[in-house]
Parts: structure tokens; sequence; C-alpha cells
């Protein structure tokens, strides 16, 4: 019982290290909300851009490359591309939380 009362002297220290980081992992969210990544599908016929809230922003499709009227064609393209575009920002948003943790002295994996 004395052990965990000992602990609360730390509790204020404990309270701003909590504040940091929200604050932290807050602003990381709002700069990585205005990034935007790319990928494409079918060589470059398809590329799709989202942004770090994972929000697609952007579909580019080459005309000269892709048959227009073969729209199973176009729509599997267009899926790939966005779920392309979706996975290279989630690894993105992934290695930049962990920056954060870093920082903040926290183990990896601690934050997901």
């Amino acid at each position: 019982m004395l052990d965990v009362l000992k602990n609360l002297g730390s509790l204020p220290g404990l309270m701003a290290k909590y504040r940091e980081m929200q604050e932290k992992m807050k602003a990381a969210q709002e700069e990585l909300s205005k990034r935007q990544i790319s990928a494409d599908a079918g060589g470059g016929m398809v590329e799709a851009t989202v942004n770090g809230r994972l929000e697609l922003v952007k579909v580019r499709i080459d005309k000269a490359r892709v048959d227009l009227n073969d729209t199973e064609l176009l729509e599997d393209l267009i899926v790939a591309a966005v779920h392309a575009a979706q996975v290279k920002a989630g690894d993105m948003i992934q290695t930049e939380m962990q920056k954060v943790t870093a920082d903040l002295g926290l183990p990896p994996g601690m934050m997901p």
C-alpha cells in the first residue's frame, strides 16, 4: 500500500509527459494530413493520390494507354492504384509516429 502512495509524487510529471505526448502527436497528425502520396497501377495507366488521412484526393488516368471502353479493367486499375497509395501513406504515417514516440522516450511499439 505504501509503495503505491510513494508513486503519487511522480503523478504531475507523468501528466506533463502525457500532455506533451498528446501535443506532439496532434502536431504530427496535422502535418501528415497535409502530405500527399501517389502510387500507380498498370505501369502508370492509373495514378492515385491520397493525403496523410488516407483520403483519396486525386486520380489520374492516362487516356492514351487505357481503353476507356474496358471499364472493368479501368475499375480494377483505379482500385489497385488507390490501395497502393493508401499502403504507402500508411507506411509513412507509421514511420513518422514512431519518430514522435522515440523523441518522447517511449519504447518502440507503444503507440499504434
